[in-house]
């Protein structure tokens, strides 16, 4: 992996932390509102684990285990 490689998967990384940071305060934000939609938030729910899903894969690609 190149060095650019790296610098733009870094960049993909915390624009995917900052999307699941920004959907857990959505989350919290509807749930804390009464007779909010609940289809919506477990769609969001489903979103925020696919990013968090994502966010292992990036995570994997950039610091991988190396078995001694």
């Amino acid at each position: 992996m190149t060095s650019d490689d790296e610098r733009d998967l870094r960049i993909h990384l915390e624009r995917l932390k900052q999307e699941h940071r920004d959907l857990d305060t959505a989350i919290d934000a509807l749930m804390a509102v009464s007779g909010s939609d609940v289809l919506q938030i477990q769609r969001l729910k489903k979103r925020k684990l696919q990013l968090k899903d994502r966010i292992s894969q990036v995570e994997d690609q950039l610091f991988p285990d190396i078995i001694a």
